[in-house]
């Protein structure tokens, strides 16, 4: 298959090479185990007992051909983006056509944002819903065209030749969407997908219809303290509580990320725990230990990670992302914004911080699900974005 050029996405197959799957399993076969304090379960990181019997199943269990399979269910495209100065990106995404609305109309097209540790990975299981309701239950009235791109350096996507952050990576799927046709579309987005969303809608507002996210994001806030009210003080106060306990993983991918790197890109042990602690600590535990995620599920995400060598790449955005000037924070999104809040994941701000920091049209808290909601609970994150999004199309 021949390069695409800048503006011209082409057919794609994902695929995991089979050296990369042989060497995998080679790997695996022969972990070292680390040594562990008595019953700490998930008290002191990924749990012993769970790992041990997670990476058993990913070297002799896991049935990696339909693993690879289930990731090339949907249509695959590359393409080359134009990102300002630098040079152009490779994209790699799903873009699959939703079903066309009565009297002919077209579906309304949504752009997908994920963040870390995964990728495209995180919607896979809605897709379906959002292109063709009509076939899950749902308004055929209410369909998507639905753009899901890998982030350059994770997943499928190619590592960047440069460094890039939300803003860069913000341009990239502005671009990408033109390419394909779209002249206005919707966006939505959690974790680092969520500041990518938001910076779609600051930097290309006349492109975008409305922004759904799952997350404020991290709050930033340089001004006087004393123009928040309490409840704002409060949440800024929750998300330092929360990065002293849990933000360790990020101190290091923003301070040191190449260090890690190097120790996970090694190790599929160390990946898988690097990986499984965070999929544990921001699902929702009413579902199973880890989210209600199968064991298919994570080692389909672990061995795209693992083939593609995507560690390095995916973890330098952070440091990326701490170098955005802190006047980048205070924008305030104009677009149309919702914000669907899960109840296991990370922060829930105030309205009033909401309001503060975007065009906040709807809010709303539904009863299942955390940071992985579109793969934890897809049934819900779908009607989430077509009750949003239902003033749009």
């Amino acid at each position: 298959m021949s390069a695409p050029v800048v503006g011209t996405a082409i057919p794609w197959t994902p695929g995991w090479a089979p050296e990369a799957v042989d060497d995998l399993r080679a790997r695996l076969r022969s972990t070292r185990r680390a040594l562990s304090s008595f019953g700490h379960a998930w008290s002191e990181g990924t749990d012993p007992s769970y790992l041990t019997g997670l990476l058993a199943y990913w070297a002799d269990g896991f049935d990696f051909a339909q693993g690879e399979a289930e990731v090339a269910r949907h249509p695959w495209f590359e393409a080359d983006v134009a990102c300002g100065a630098q040079s152009p990106l490779r994209l790699r995404f799903i873009h699959l056509r939703g079903a066309e609305r009565t009297g002919g109309r077209a579906p309304l097209p949504l752009l997908l944002c994920h963040g870390w540790p995964d990728s495209a990975w995180r919607y896979q299981d809605v897709i379906d819903q959002l292109a063709d309701p009509a076939s899950h239950g749902g308004d055929p009235d209410e369909s998507f065209d639905v753009v899901v791109p890998d982030m350059p350096g994770y997943g499928f996507s190619p590592a960047p030749g440069q460094v890039i952050d939300s803003i860069g990576v913000a341009h990239a799927f502005a671009a990408l969407m033109r390419d394909l046709g779209y002249e206005r579309y919707a966006v939505a987005g959690g974790d680092i997908g969520s500041s990518v969303a938001r910076f779609i809608a600051l930097e290309h507002p006349a492109d975008v219809v409305a922004v759904h996210r799952m997350d404020a994001g991290i709050p930033v806030f340089a001004g006087e303290p004393a123009t928040l009210s309490a409840e704002e003080r409060a949440f800024l106060d929750a998300a330092a509580a929360w990065a002293a306990r849990e933000g360790a993983y990020a101190a290091m991918h923003r301070t040191k990320p190449a260090t890690i790197a190097a120790a996970l890109s090694d190790s599929p042990a160390g990946l898988a725990a690097w990986t499984v602690e965070k999929l544990h600590a921001w699902s929702d535990s009413s579902h199973g230990p880890v989210g209600g995620f199968t064991r298919d599920a994570i080692l389909s995400l672990l061995t795209t990670v693992w083939t593609e060598n995507s560690t390095g790449p995916s973890m330098r955005m952070y440091r990326a992302n701490a170098a955005i000037p802190a006047d980048q924070h205070s924008r305030r999104v104009e677009v149309p914004s919702g914000f669907s809040f899960f109840p296991a994941d990370l922060l829930t701000p105030p309205r009033a911080w909401l309001e503060r920091i975007a065009n906040v049209t709807s809010v709303s808290y539904p009863g299942s699900g955390g940071h992985f909601a579109p793969r934890e609970a897809p049934e819900v994150y779908a009607q989430e974005l077509r009750a949003f999004f239902r003033s749009s199309w």
